[in-house]
């Protein structure tokens, strides 16, 4: 596993975190907002694969257990 896989994984969570984005920002959702711009930045501050898998999965599934109501 390389630079190739970090690079690979980093832009399926940057996708994903984007999607929460533009879900939370359109739907007035906070914790998906704040997923999403977390799963968009994490990438750069963890340079490990194995770290990056574990905290990207970790903040996924994040939404799916703290729902917010407004």
């Amino acid at each position: 596993m390389g630079d190739a896989d970090s690079f690979l994984f980093s832009m399926i969570f940057g996708a994903i975190g984007m999607g929460y984005f533009v879900y939370g920002k359109s739907n007035a959702r906070m914790v998906p907002l704040l997923v999403g711009m977390g799963l968009c930045a994490f990438p750069y501050f963890i340079s490990d694969l194995t770290a990056m898998i574990a905290v990207g999965v970790g903040l996924t599934v994040v939404p799916f257990f703290f729902r917010v109501e407004q």
